[in-house]
């Protein structure tokens, strides 16, 4: 084999894993494995096993990438119709549906295995259900079917932090619940600020999105309100017991500015201000859930040592 030959080769299947790994929507599950880690650093303290932290990790990674890559083979026609998404792997054949899935399999397998082996068969099954509710109940029907997909759909997205903690616990508990509250509370404003963004993607693509299906105005109504519910659901934390002062102060700063940028979503016509409010919910989203870590590990050493 000339060294051309062998260059060519190399780069070739440089480019398939890398197409792989687009299909993982890394950026994504990184998110969810934030919101995951939250749920275990907040497990009761000394229940947290390295081991399941560091396995649990792997295993909810690949069957969450596994969803995405299902998501990219039912979405291929969905794909070639919006700018957005018409140079992913499947869309653009550089990947073909076939081997997708055989990936996709060998993510599940793999991660159910990680997840058996490793935390337990609760955390095992939960990641599985989140995964078939992403990929075939949101991606297969809801997002076709509904403008609500994102409402109804976006429970498996929110459970990450009860992932992680039922992967270093073994069991349910209502903290965590809270957390996964939040994140579905969160969901329909974050992803209707990009399908008002997107929306005449979204349109060319048939595909119900709110602003497709009633407009822009009336989603704007929406992410406005949601924004007041998720003000009111992050203090959920705070009211029952289950944090403190600094989280408290991070989570009205956060929720005012949520409701800043929605209020001004409602009143400017500019596409741009939909972006902008998309591009600050990743933030809120993050910076919250830091405040949880943080008030957990410096606020209540402090109430101890006052009390």
């Amino acid at each position: 084999m000339s060294e051309s030959t062998l260059a060519g080769s190399m780069m070739t299947t440089k480019a398939f894993i890398a197409d792989l790994y687009e299909m993982t929507k890394p950026k994504v599950v990184f998110l969810m494995l934030i919101t995951a880690w939250v749920g275990m650093a907040l497990a009761p303290l000394g229940a947290v096993p390295w081991v399941a932290v560091i396995m649990g990790t792997l295993g909810i990674a690949f069957l969450a990438g596994a969803g995405a890559a299902v998501n990219h083979i039912l979405d291929e026609q969905i794909d070639q119709r919006m700018a957005r998404t018409q140079k992913r792997p499947i869309a653009t054949g550089r990947i073909s549906p076939r081997t997708g899935f055989s990936f996709a399999i060998v993510l599940t397998v793999l991660g159910m295995a990680i997840l058996f082996a490793y935390t337990n068969a609760l955390t095992a099954w939960l990641t599985l259900a989140s995964m078939v509710g992403y990929a075939l109940i949101y991606t297969g029907y809801l997002k076709r079917a509904t403008p609500q997909n994102i409402v109804i759909g976006g429970l498996a997205g929110a459970m990450p932090p009860l992932l992680g903690w039922t992967a270093v616990t073994g069991e349910v508990a209502g903290l965590p619940l809270l957390l996964v509250l939040i994140i579905f509370v969160w969901t329909p404003p974050h992803f209707w600020a990009l399908a008002i963004h997107r929306r005449d993607d979204y349109a060319k693509a048939n595909v119900p999105m709110m602003p497709v299906t009633h407009g822009i105005a009336y989603t704007r109504i929406q992410i406005w309100l949601y924004s007041w519910l998720l003000l009111a659901v992050s203090f959920l934390p705070v009211a029952l017991g289950a944090s403190g002062g600094i989280y408290a102060v991070v989570a009205l700063g956060l929720g005012v500015r949520f409701l800043q940028w929605s209020y001004r979503l409602l009143y400017d016509k500019q596409i741009d201000a939909a972006w902008s409010t998309f591009k600050f919910s990743i933030s809120y989203l993050l910076y919250l859930f830091l405040a949880l870590l943080v008030d957990r590990f410096a606020w209540s050493p402090i109430i101890s040592w006052y009390g």
